[in-house]
């Protein structure tokens, strides 16, 4: 195959960091490239230079692209050589209809009057394509994230896409909805598109990749084709990955946890019941009786749906939900969470699942979010004493291995293994007894992903509770002292980490009464 695409010699520099440095990529026609790397590696950065969100004269390098030499000035500039990215975070208007979000820029009209009935039958063919069985005037905030993906990949067919972009696809989709995405994908190759694909999941990477290329700080570790790393059983070479991606072996996913000694019941809830926040007569979550005790990490498994962010939510100072009934104590005393600064006062944190809409302050610094849930601890007299606040910014940063320019760097141009550093960062500075951790390393690297599980390590060693909510069932087996089941908003099972296994824990969802 002749390369549809060549980039030499990249480097961008951001104030304070050189995000990357002599890169090189090339990607073939009609192939499936991954692109893989740490966190903060420069995978994204690097499809931005591609696609125009850094312009020509803002980087250093050459991007040819079907044997021309491109200076690409913006985003429309890629998108008229049918060069189009979908980023982590979909760029859909939630209260338009599909089809309006599929031509928005790029009207069907004619003199300058939008022409509906054509872009109605443009976009029932282009959903077609994708396997979108919804009607074109149906507006995207009636539909789950996975069909909303699917739009977004709709849009880019309207744009006669010729390489299409997709960073972390699949990171906020289910099982099924990832695997028909895959699915996609290799159709479009047989049509000639080629993909790059940015994907932290390496299941994924053996599926559909003919070619991976590892990026590690920002340059080129190697490029791989398929027959380098996959068995002509299908299975990867993961640790090969690994290792170019981190630049060590990691012989053990998750770090050993050593002896701790586990105390008495650090959270008790019983009797947990909450209706859904719009649709009273909807019991979302119901009689959830749980403990976590001091030096132990409980984990809540369950399908996408089973309620367990709802459950975190309802009992995080009832963030959640409405109609709220049950009892909750900590340390052994009743605890009323009615609010968040309730729940915190309690010693109780939680992290939510979505770092950039509810855990952070993009806009905001490292210094400001690390210290946001715990403002008295810095200040006096109601002014925050900005020394201490800087200090304890740092501390934490040096603790937990922010990489980032310096505390006063906005917490928005971090990677997403970083800003997931300064959430912990921030409920561990409000010294809780009780950690609700959702989601903890969705969307992040190996590495990163490690570097997580050694902080909850500690925080068990230190006497804390951990409940971790996963979707991910070796994460969760392999973290976990005991395993709560949760189906239809009510847990199902319950096991110790030497009872839990993948095939239990889905026989109990079975059981039970099956998917949503």
């Amino acid at each position: 195959m002749t390369a549809l695409l060549e980039m030499c010699g990249i480097t961008k520099t951001f104030p304070g960091v050189k995000a990357l440095n002599n890169v090189n990529l090339t990607v073939r026609t009609g192939e499936i490239h991954a692109l893989v790397g740490e966190n903060g590696a420069g995978k994204s950065t690097l499809m931005k230079v591609l696609s125009g969100v850094y312009p020509h004269g803002t980087f250093d390098g050459q991007i040819m692209f079907d044997g021309a030499e491109e200076r690409f000035s913006g985003i429309h500039d890629s998108e008229r050589q049918g060069i189009i990215i979908i980023h982590q975070e979909l760029a859909l208007v939630p209260l338009l209809s599909i089809a309006e979000n599929i031509f928005l820029g790029n009207e069907v009209s004619h003199y300058g009057i939008i022409d509906w009935p054509l872009a109605m039958a443009r976009t029932r063919k282009l959903l077609d394509m994708v396997g979108l069985d919804e009607p074109p005037e149906t507006l995207v905030t009636n539909i789950g994230v996975g069909k909303q993906q699917l739009v977004e990949i709709a849009k880019a067919l309207s744009k006669r896409v010729r390489l299409l972009i997709l960073d972390e696809p699949t990171a906020s989709l289910n099982e099924s909805d990832s695997n028909a995405l895959l699915d996609l994908l290799v159709s479009f190759k047989q049509q000639g598109i080629t993909s790059i694909l940015i994907s932290h999941k390496l299941n994924e990477i053996a599926r559909v990749a003919d070619t991976v290329t590892i990026l590690r700080d920002g340059t080129t570790v190697e490029t791989l084709d398929r027959e380098d790393i996959i068995a002509p059983d299908g299975e990867m070479d993961e640790d090969r990955i690994i290792k170019g991606m981190v630049g060590r072996d990691m012989a053990h996913r998750y770090p050993p946890r050593g002896d701790v000694a586990i105390g008495e019941p650090l959270l008790e809830v019983e009797g947990w019941t909450v209706r859904h926040p719009i649709h009273a007569q909807r019991i979302v979550v119901e009689d959830i009786s749980l403990t976590v005790r001091g030096g132990e990490v409980v984990g809540i498994a369950g399908l996408l749906g089973a309620g367990r962010t709802e459950f975190a939510m309802s009992l995080f100072g009832r963030s959640y939900g409405q109609g709220i009934n049950g009892r909750a104590r900590i340390n052994g005393r009743p605890v009323h969470l009615s609010s968040v600064p309730q729940a915190i006062d309690a010693a109780l944190a939680y992290a939510t699942e979505d770092r950039k809409e509810y855990g952070l302050v993009l806009q905001e610094d490292v210094r400001s979010n690390i210290t946001l849930a715990n403002l008295h601890g810095v200040a006096d007299w109601g002014v925050i004493d900005a020394a201490r606040e800087r200090k304890a910014a740092e501390h934490y940063r040096s603790r937990l291995n922010i990489r980032c320019a310096g505390v006063g760097q906005q917490t928005v141009n971090l990677s997403g293994g970083n800003q997931q550093k300064v959430v912990l960062s921030k409920w561990l500075f409000a010294t809780p007894d009780i950690l609700i951790l959702d989601e903890p390393t969705r969307g992040i690297d190996v590495g990163a992903k490690y570097e997580i599980y050694t902080i909850i390590n500690e925080l068990a060693q230190n006497g804390k509770g951990v409940l971790m909510i996963s979707s991910e069932m070796p994460e969760l087996l392999g973290m976990c002292d005991r395993i709560y089941v949760m189906n239809r908003g009510r847990i199902v099972a319950e096991f110790s980490a030497a009872e839990a296994s993948q095939e239990a824990i889905m026989r109990a969802i079975v059981k039970s009464g099956g998917v949503n």
